[in-house]
């Protein structure tokens, strides 16, 4: 029997829904979702098997003009996925009338490969105005398999993923059938720790944070996890730890229910906070953090 494989990598705007896309291509929760702009910092890979296909969909950070370091490290994940995609999914959203980032949609038009276009959040529109993103996308990308799509609701999933099967080439798989990413299980954690600080925190703070698992011990009822919260200045510190520490512990309660799901084991979560200085416009601490 025939065996297809391919990487199908995903590229928007921010905020568009490629973090939700990708957990609903997934069936499980891969990738964190806030309704903040820019949650996504990494390139992303989640994989999917079956007995006679597997497809390695990849995440991406939301197109963005570069203002820090951090930007253009953010901008070169999705340029490598824009270049090493079999398939590539174009996910923007019924609202967004031009994407912002013309040089991006540029490179996209002049793709030799497969590209799909989504237009996603139907369910905030009306028929008439989905109509006319059709035709404005169809326009633009001539060559592009249109889709409407929710992909919070998963309507027209299914339509995408026969999509997708038909696209992907036959090849042997690119990676051990068992896997489901290649990240560790410590980047996983830090992520879920990052999600409550772009829910509960405000304005700079959740973009000037980072985090490192300084310890991760699996023992046979419980796995102990010490994360260090790391901002730029004094003043966002004290924002994280709260009045009384309140903010810090409600970050660690909530982080830690989530990691008992992904790990489905008892968790103790230890949180610190620390400072280091303009961290997101340093190349080398950009390097240090894993950029």
């Amino acid at each position: 029997m025939s065996h297809k494989a391919g990487f199908v990598n995903i590229v928007g705007s921010p905020n568009v829904g490629k973090s939700t896309l990708m957990n609903q291509l997934m069936g499980s929760k891969m990738s964190i979702v806030t309704p903040k702009a820019q949650t996504t910092r990494h390139r992303i890979l989640g994989i999917v098997n079956e007995e006679d296909y597997q497809v390695v969909f990849s995440d991406t950070p939301g197109v963005v003009n570069s203002a820090y370091a951090l930007h253009d490290a953010m901008m070169g994940y999705v340029n490598t996925s824009i270049q090493d995609a079999d398939v590539l999914i174009f996910i923007t959203d019924i609202n967004e009338d031009e994407m912002n980032h013309k040089e991006t949609l540029e490179k996209i038009q002049k793709l030799k490969i497969p590209v799909i276009c989504l237009i996603n959040k139907i369910d905030l529109g009306d028929q008439a105005k989905a109509m006319e993103r059709i035709s404005y996308w169809q326009e633009r990308l001539p060559d592009a398999y249109v889709y409407l799509l929710s992909a919070l609701h998963g309507f027209n999933i299914d339509l995408l993923w026969e999509r997708i099967l038909k696209l992907i080439p036959e090849c042997p798989p690119y990676y051990d059938k068992e896997d489901l990413s290649d990240r560790p299980m410590r980047f996983f954690i830090s992520e879920m720790i990052r999600e409550k600080i772009f829910i509960h925190c405000q304005k700079e703070v959740p973009y000037s944070s980072q985090i490192e698992i300084e310890e991760y011990l699996e023992e046979q009822d419980i796995i102990k996890i010490r994360a260090l919260i790391i901002v730029e200045r004094d003043s966002q510190k004290g924002i994280i730890i709260g009045k009384g520490g309140e903010m810090l512990k409600r970050i660690g309660r909530e982080a830690r229910q989530d990691i008992e799901k992904f790990v489905m084991k008892k968790v103790f979560l230890e949180t610190f906070v620390k400072v280091d200085k303009d961290w997101r416009t340093s190349d080398t601490k950009l390097k240090k953090y894993g950029y």
